[in-house]
């Protein structure tokens, strides 16, 4: 990695928004096949997303993507801040311990928001809907 700090790297840089996408992508990629964590999140996510854009409508879309988003932010922090901590201290200390678990407060908060939301898609899409075509099915 550049120091991008360095006046001759900061004068030659010139912005590649590819290049960002590329380095933004692989970083994804290491978190989603690193940590089942996320890469579950990530898949449920996603399948609820498709249903939704089929059945539902745009907020409900976006309702979903800004969980998700939420969520996702704050589970891969709370592990680059995990990672951090166990790079700088390989054996047991007390401080980092607790800067791991006030870590990972941001992520339950996140996860929260996340299944309240899709959990709620989720009984709109299949429960809400398919209980009310079955009733007027049977009506007729």
């Amino acid at each position: 990695m550049k120091n991008k700090f360095n006046e001759s790297v900061w004068i030659k840089h010139k912005y590649d928004p590819f290049k960002k996408i590329k380095v933004v992508a692989s970083g994804f990629w290491f978190v989603f096949k690193s940590d089942f964590s996320v890469a579950y999140k990530v898949v449920i996510s996603a399948v609820l997303l498709i249903a939704t854009v089929i059945y539902k409508d745009l907020f409900d879309v976006m309702l979903i993507l800004l969980a998700t988003g939420y969520m996702l932010s704050m589970e891969i922090l709370n592990s680059c801040i995990e990672l951090l901590c166990d790079f700088h201290q390989t054996g047991y200390n007390e401080k980092i311990k607790v800067i791991k678990d006030v870590a990972s407060v941001a992520a339950g908060i996140s996860i929260l928001v996340w299944v309240v939301v899709i959990g709620y898609e989720f009984y709109q899409i299949f429960f809400h809907n398919l209980f009310t075509n079955l009733f007027q099915f049977a009506l007729f």
